[in-house]
């Protein structure tokens, strides 16, 4: 490996993105950003290993969070990681081992439910990542840095603010009112 490939810029850029991983997967109880979730309720010590089991819910909306969340959250970094090893399987298998970790730390401390669709989707996406990098080529390599740095900057901000986004007192209903049969027109 060249060492011209690891500038500080890319140091930043993954340790940032890696420290962002970090805090959405083993600090939630300890921050939050808005009301997407209860600091209180990341306090939990659970173990999943059947694949997929989420696809027996009731609820489409778990699944497509949950996975698609996985998924989304691995994809800079196998981008980042592309940038630095070129190549796709080297990205994987660190996606994968820090994923591993992750559901680790997370089971040892209490910290969040170890689920083997987190390992399964948070590998898919590494690998998405340094595949997507591939296919870019080098031209896109600094774009992909600074978009890195910024995410980092634009998670250390929503951060700061935590539970001020989305106060509940403030959050308007705007759904469409229900209207019953006895106020459709015809019905007396």
């Amino acid at each position: 490996m060249r060492s011209s490939r690891l500038t500080p810029t890319l140091v930043l850029a993954l340790g940032g993105y890696v420290g962002v991983i970090v805090a959405l997967t083993l600090l939630k109880a300890f921050f939050q950003i808005g009301y997407l979730w209860l600091p209180e309720n990341q306090v939990a010590r659970e173990i999943r290993l059947r694949p997929l089991a989420e696809l027996d819910g009731t609820s489409w909306f778990g699944p497509v969070f949950g996975y698609g969340g996985n998924f989304a959250l691995f994809v800079p970094l196998g981008v980042l990681l592309f940038i630095l090893l070129r190549r796709i399987g080297p990205v994987t298998a660190c996606g994968f081992g820090l994923s591993l970790t992750v559901e680790t730390l997370q089971y040892a401390f209490g910290l969040g439910r170890s689920d083997i669709d987190d390992l399964i989707f948070n590998t898919l996406g590494a690998f998405a990542g340094a595949a997507f990098a591939s296919w870019c080529g080098p031209r896109f390599h600094r774009l992909w840095i600074w978009l890195g740095i910024l995410t980092t900057a634009v998670f250390v901000v929503l951060a700061a603010l935590g539970p001020r986004l989305g106060d509940p007192d403030k959050v308007k209903d705007v759904s469409a009112p229900s209207v019953t049969s006895q106020e459709l027109p015809g019905n007396a």
